[in-house]
């Protein structure tokens, strides 16, 4: 066994009414209702044109610099498939670019997460294919290996298995385990009602803000009688 240099299979995969679901839900709301826990850090901002990111997790861990690995996971995804990179956050080799955003265009992958670098920002910018990166470079990657397909990985303290459901949007890349992702959804749906209803308060004038005096009072904080 070549622990660190392997191509593992997919054992399970996120269903697809959740991933339909969750495609209709802003990911501040999933993450509000996962108690603000989870996230694959502040420096995964998307390159791309326009639009949101969601689909299962086909994992990748590569070696920083190298995107050999990279390369077989757009030989192996299927469509829908949102291919996730940890290439361990390093910006000093670009592991994505033009090239493969067509490879990954061809094979109708709902997604690119890079925890590295990608070139070709200008083409990436202009094509509506969703891309998350940490950051751009023109120099290019190596494709020597070693790496691991479909492994566990982790971006930014954030976990995701294969199969996990990952989303994107401006605010950033989220995953949602596959066990967790009904009471998530469900409670991630349950918010954005409530705050629709909110807003409907806010334009008519009618909101409740109590809560902010209420806030201050319970906290100790000195302030005039209003």
């Amino acid at each position: 066994m070549a622990v660190g240099f392997r191509i593992l299979s997919r054992k399970r995969v996120v269903a697809g009414e959740w991933v339909e679901r969750a495609r209709a839900l802003p990911v501040a709301n999933i993450s509000d209702v996962m108690s603000r826990m989870a996230a694959g850090g502040a420096t995964l901002r998307p390159m791309h044109a326009a639009g949101g990111m969601a689909g299962p997790a086909l994992t990748v861990k590569t070696r920083p610099g190298d995107n050999l690995m990279v390369h077989k996971a757009l030989d192996i995804a299927i469509a829908g498939d949102v291919i996730v990179v940890d290439a361990g956050g390093d910006l000093s080799n670009a592991i994505f670019g033009e090239m493969m955003l067509a490879q990954a265009a061809r094979r109708g992958v709902a997604g690119i997460v890079i925890h590295g670098a990608i070139r070709d920002a200008a083409a990436i910018r202009a094509n509506p294919l969703p891309v998350f990166a940490a950051g751009v470079t023109h120099r290019g990657p190596y494709k020597d290996g070693p790496g691991e397909i479909n492994g566990p990985i982790a971006i930014g303290g954030m976990v995701i298995q294969s199969g996990d459901l990952v989303l994107g949007d401006d605010d950033g890349v989220l995953a949602v385990a596959i066990d967790d992702c009904r009471a998530v959804i469900e409670a991630a749906e349950a918010k954005q009602s409530a705050e629709t209803k909110q807003m409907a308060a806010i334009e008519a004038g009618t909101l409740d803000r109590s809560w902010v005096d209420a806030s201050l009072r319970r906290l100790g904080c000195e302030m005039p009688e209003v």
